[in-house]
This record gives structure tokens, C-alpha cells and sequence, in this order.
């Protein structure tokens, strides 16, 4: 496999499932191979839908000091030298709520605030350990703009989640469902890795034919298009591997070293 100019130059890496296994570390193995790539002028660029300030670990413990990451995906760019948002793709969740809560009653949501926590209508699966963590009600959800809302329907299934988010219309909002159970992400229409790319890569002026992208969820969907090489993590949906020009290792295979060791040298 080769990039017609040679070494990619802009490298977007989801973080879980991709970087690390949840829950883990990421291995001194990947760190090696994004270090050699930062070394050798490549602009490594983490690409998630964790939020800002859960994505911080991750950076420090790539040894990324500089440059760019997009978090809530892509809703929410940072300057990683600073640790803090050079912009943010906020939206009036009020109508994403109403809607949601019209097909699922019951269904439990959580609202970023950005660098300070989440607001959240009950607990859900998973813990909010990094930042303030405030349960309100849908009225105080709904009062203010977010760059990404989540919603968790408890007893669902993903298939009949998915068969009533057919019918959910929000004119200024997009969404995208989670791998693991019944989860919904809601962001600003328009906005996804793929497109805060683009807008990186323009910005840093960056050929499109050099660019790579690995992930495996169905939020890097439109990363994986938008990359001129795209990679899938074994394991990854069926809809992630269609997508993808090549498929690597899982984590626990180092998928992501395996790959950037082509060019990069640790």
C-alpha cells in the first residue's frame, strides 16, 4: 500500500477501539510508531467522540505535547499545547430532546459542557470520572446549547432503536448510533470527524492524497471517506469494513503501529 506522495502527512486516529481497548492504556508499541510519525513531520491528529476532557489522557499518554485533536466528534477542536477549544460546533438540543423523548419516553440523555463535564437526565452505562457530573431535568437540558448530546434507552435493543430513529426528524441536528446497546449521539447537522478534517486539512494545507485514517466504529464513517487511505480495526461493523481500503490488527494486535511502521520508523 503506498499514498501517491509517498508518507501520509495528516494521520486521524480514533481513540477507543482504534488506540486503546476501553478501560486500558495505550501501548508502548503505538506510542513508539505516533512518535516517530510526529517526529518525522506527519501531524497526528486524534480523532474521538470522547469529549474534550476525557480525551487529555489519551494525548499525554501519546506524548502529544502539540498540534490539533477533534473530540465529540469533531464537534469540539483543541489546541493540544494548551489543552483548550479553538472551536466548537454547539446546537439547541431542545428540539433533538423533544423528538427523542417522543420515540423513547423513557430514554436517558447526557449533554457535554465543555471542559467542565456533563449534564445528564439519569445514569447510564459507563462512568463520567473526568469533570462535573450534574443531574437535571429535560427543561435545564434542553436550556442550553451542547456540541454533542447523548441518549441511552434503558431496556431497548439496537435494532428496534434503530428501526424508530427512521422516523426521527431534527432539521438542525444529525446522529449517529453507538456499536454496544441503544445509544444515540446527536450533533450539529453536518458536523463529523470527517467534516472537522477537512477543515483541518484545508487550514494546515495538507494535499487530500495525503491523508490516512484509521478507526472502527460507525462515528468514523465519515472519517474513513473522507481519508485517501483508510484503515478498519479487526473486528470493526460490517459497514466499517466496506468502508475501509485495508483492514489491520485489533488492539490487542497493535493494529495501528502495524500500520504507520510502513513509513515511520520507531
Amino acid at each position: 500500500m503506498a499514498l501517491p506522495g509517498g508518507a501520509p502527512k495528516l494521520i486521524a486516529l480514533d481513540v477507543d477501539g482504534t488506540l486503546v481497548a476501553t478501560g486500558f492504556e495505550v501501548s508502548a508499541r503505538v506510542s513508539a510508531a505516533v512518535a516517530a510519525a510526529v517526529a518525522a513531520g506527519a501531524h497526528v491528529v486524534v480523532t474521538t467522540g470522547r469529549t474534550m476532557l476525557t480525551t487529555r489522557p489519551v494525548l499525554k499518554e501519546l506524548g502529544l505535547t502539540e498540534g490539533h485533536a477533534l473530540c465529540s466528534n469533531g464537534a469540539v477542536h483543541i489546541d493540544v499545547a494548551r489543552g483548550e477549544p479553538v472551536a466548537v460546533q454547539s446546537f439547541d438540543p431542545a428540539p433533538a430532546i423533544e423528538a427523542l423523548r417522543a420515540l423513547f419516553p423513557d430514554m436517558i440523555f447526557a449533554a457535554e459542557r465543555v471542559g467542565e463535564g456533563t449534564w445528564a437526565t439519569g445514569h447510564g452505562p459507563g462512568e463520567f470520572s473526568i469533570g462535573e457530573f450534574l443531574l437535571v431535568d429535560h427543561q435545564m437540558l434542553s436550556s442550553a446549547p451542547t456540541p454533542r448530546l447523548n441518549g441511552w434507552w434503558p431496556g431497548g435493543s439496537v435494532e428496534e432503536m434503530l428501526r424508530q430513529l427512521a422516523s426521527l426528524e431534527v432539521p438542525d441536528a444529525s446522529w449517529v448510533h453507538g456499536e454496544f446497546g441503544p445509544w444515540v449521539t446527536v450533533s450539529r447537522r453536518g458536523v463529523s470527524k470527517g467534516w472537522a478534517l477537512e477543515r483541518l486539512r484545508r487550514t494546515l494545507g495538507i494535499d487530500a492524497d495525503a491523508t490516512l485514517a484509521i478507526g472502527d466504529g460507525f462515528n468514523d464513517h465519515e472519517m474513513l471517506r473522507w481519508a485517501a487511505h483508510s484503515v478498519a480495526m479487526a473486528g470493526s461493523p460490517d459497514s466499517v469494513l466496506a468502508l475501509a481500503d485495508e483492514v489491520t490488527g485489533d488492539v490487542a494486535e497493535d493494529g495501528v503501529a502495524t500500520v504507520l511502521e510502513r513509513w515511520f520508523a520507531a
